[in-house]
């Protein structure tokens, strides 16, 4: 289901190697370390740290959100100039956006930005 494929690219070759031939059971503490998870929370605190996070995500910049998560998937199979020029690119295009205007006017103005995503 594409583990050998993504599991490597999240925790590396070596670990991806041992989690997968080994089959282990990977706790929490560990998940986190080798970055398979980004964030642990006690069962009681688990609720209110998604929250948090959804609302984090929902209030922030979508298209700039979008752009990248496309870009984080598109350039898993690129050679570095690539890359960097599809970046280069993209980031030229984003800088033309509603949302950059309005990132910039909220900042010089010292003031949270009001998203649109355009």
């Amino acid at each position: 289901m594409g583990s050998a494929y993504l599991l490597p690219r999240i925790v590396g070759a070596g670990r991806a190697t041992e989690l997968l031939m080994l089959g282990d059971k990977v706790d929490a503490e560990t998940a986190l370390r080798i970055g398979l998870a980004n964030s642990v929370h006690a069962p009681a605190e688990l609720a209110a740290a998604v929250a948090a996070l959804a609302r984090r995500l929902a209030d922030g910049p979508a298209l700039a959100y979008g752009t990248t998560k496309s870009l984080l998937t598109r350039e898993l199979d690129m050679d570095l100039a690539s890359a960097i020029e599809l970046e280069a690119t993209t980031q030229a295009l984003m800088m033309v956006t509603h949302d950059h205007r309005e990132f910039y006017e909220a900042w010089k103005a010292g003031r949270d930005p009001s998203w649109e995503g355009r």
